[in-house]
């Protein structure tokens, strides 16, 4: 399934995000080529908890640094439980001071 493999590498991408950085959906499918399928890694996101290898899904946000994968965790603060404990503060359901702590795969990998 194109799917699949599609998810299996946002998840290589996501596994290499460094603790204490966050990135976006929309900046993980542009790193992929496929810029206009953000819906598509935010699904690929929902899916992970389902993988035999871990992935760091928490640190994967919208484009504003807003939360909005945090329904798809075991309980609906374990998103943000999980940033604070990387030494991110968020506020309002947002990391504060986003672009800071914001990682871009396609300044720090190479396809």
């Amino acid at each position: 399934m194109k799917n699949r493999d599609f998810f299996k590498d946002v998840y290589e991408v996501v596994r290499l995000i460094p603790t204490g950085k966050v990135t976006s959906y929309g900046a993980i499918a542009r790193y992929l080529g496929a810029s206009r399928s953000s819906r598509l890694v935010g699904y690929a996101m929902n899916a992970s908890h389902e993988q035999a290898e871990y992935v760091p899904a928490h640190r994967v946000l919208n484009r504003n640094g807003l939360l909005t994968g945090k329904h798809h965790f075991s309980h609906p603060n374990e998103m943000q439980e999980l940033l604070e404990k990387e030494g991110l503060i968020i506020e309002n359901e947002q990391v504060k001071d986003f672009s800071n702590h914001f990682w871009d795969p396609n300044e720090t990998l190479k396809l």
